[in-house]
């Protein structure tokens, strides 16, 4: 239950990933058989991924190592572009990926805001984003669902707004992706990105652009990689072919599920598993948030409800009278995986004065949760809240 961390792997994650080493384990572009069906077999991956999040060509498809190291590449090459006294707007309740990428460019004059949650509602207001947006605005970057609240962001809305004062818009899906299905067009987002091993797949990440930006920025690999080289100017070193290849397992997966559960159900469209996956967890969420509502010593941090439309199977909680690490370490030896702490969202510990609580707790499910496991969970959480 500690999935927000990382997932588990199908099967078929650990089959491809062996596939490809066993045999197209060789180097890209060159001349003799089985580097060119290599190059094939990744290539129909990136396309794959395309069609999961509905981008428009695979060149949109950026995959490397991190989510971290993604858009700090992002946010080297776009600010190549911009000029001392310009403005980027961060919230306080992204994970550090999408912030301190951003922040760093104080250094070389850009002007940074931070779009505050509403204390009251844990939410963001779109008038307090009206008094940050300037002229000057290049850039808004925010998170698609908090990865300790839970709350799922109206992207779409905020989106429009930032576009129509003609900034740009960047988006950390991480605590999203495992539990609803992305689709970037929808969604109106110019970069987009999530971390695979979140999402049942190997160690990598995932960055979405919108193909005339990511075209027009310089790239940070070799300075003989030319501008029109999208995606691998952007990708210094490479990707990691075999774990790449792995992330195939993970649309396999998908694509099983779908043929399980929805039989005749056009290939590759997955927007049925996604809501069959979203209802699950629904059901999951409500039954541990429910008994800690019975709680009166524990707070949930976040929306105290299990509605899949506003927030995914990410529960945090502390208590008046324990501390959050005691509360998690007393389950360890139960041998149920939760865990404690600010998870990188550092800001909004510091702002939610809980710092001293050592964080909060989480329990984060996916769809491979059981109730019998929630249930569980909640039988130890008798013995110590």
């Amino acid at each position: 239950m500690d999935n927000a961390g990382g997932a588990q792997v199908p099967r078929q994650v650990i089959e491809r990933i062996t596939e490809y080493l066993s045999h197209y384990n060789v180097q890209q572009g060159a001349s003799y058989e089985v580097s060119a069906v290599s190059g094939q077999k990744l290539k129909a991956v990136t396309q794959g991924l395309a069609k999961l999040i509905n981008a428009s060509r695979q060149e949109e498809i950026v995959v490397g190592p991190s989510t971290t190291l993604l858009l700090r590449i992002l946010s080297i090459c776009l600010s190549r572009q911009w000029k001392p006294g310009d403005e980027v707007i961060v919230t306080n309740s992204d994970h550090e990926a999408n912030v301190s990428c951003w922040t760093d460019l104080k250094e070389q004059g850009i002007i940074i805001k931070i779009w505050k949650l509403n204390p009251d509602t844990l939410t963001f207001e779109l008038d307090d984003l009206k008094k940050l947006i300037t002229t000057r605005t290049r850039l808004v970057a925010m998170v698609h669902a908090s990865n300790i609240l839970g709350t799922i962001n109206p992207i779409r809305e905020f989106a429009d707004f930032v576009h129509e004062k003609g900034a740009l818009f960047c988006v950390d899906g991480v605590a999203y992706a495992p539990h609803r299905q992305i689709d970037v067009q929808a969604l109106h987002v110019d970069f987009y990105v999530y971390s695979c091993y979140k999402v049942f797949g190997p160690h990598l990440a995932v960055l979405y652009g919108r193909y005339e930006l990511l075209r027009g920025l310089d790239g940070l690999n070799h300075y003989f990689i030319g501008k029109d080289q999208v995606p691998y100017k952007l990708q210094p070193g490479n990707f990691n072919f075999e774990l790449t290849y792995g992330l195939q397992g993970t649309l396999d997966y998908l694509d099983a599920l779908q043929k399980h559960h929805f039989p005749g159900v056009a290939e590759d469209q997955f927007s049925k598993v996604f809501e069959l996956i979203a209802a699950h967890e629904e059901i999951l969420a409500e039954h541990l948030i429910s008994y800690l509502r019975t709680l009166p010593a524990v707070r949930i941090i976040g929306m105290e409800n299990s509605n899949r439309n506003t927030r995914v199977a990410t529960i945090s909680f502390v208590h008046a009278n324990l501390k959050s690490s005691d509360i998690v370490k007393k389950v360890d030896p139960h041998r149920i995986g939760i865990r404690y702490g600010d998870f990188y969202a550092k800001k909004l510990i510091h702002d939610l004065g809980l710092d001293l609580d050592e964080g909060v707790v989480r329990v984060s499910l996916v769809h491979y949760n059981t109730l019998q496991e929630v249930e569980q969970l909640i039988q130890v959480f008798r013995e110590i809240l």
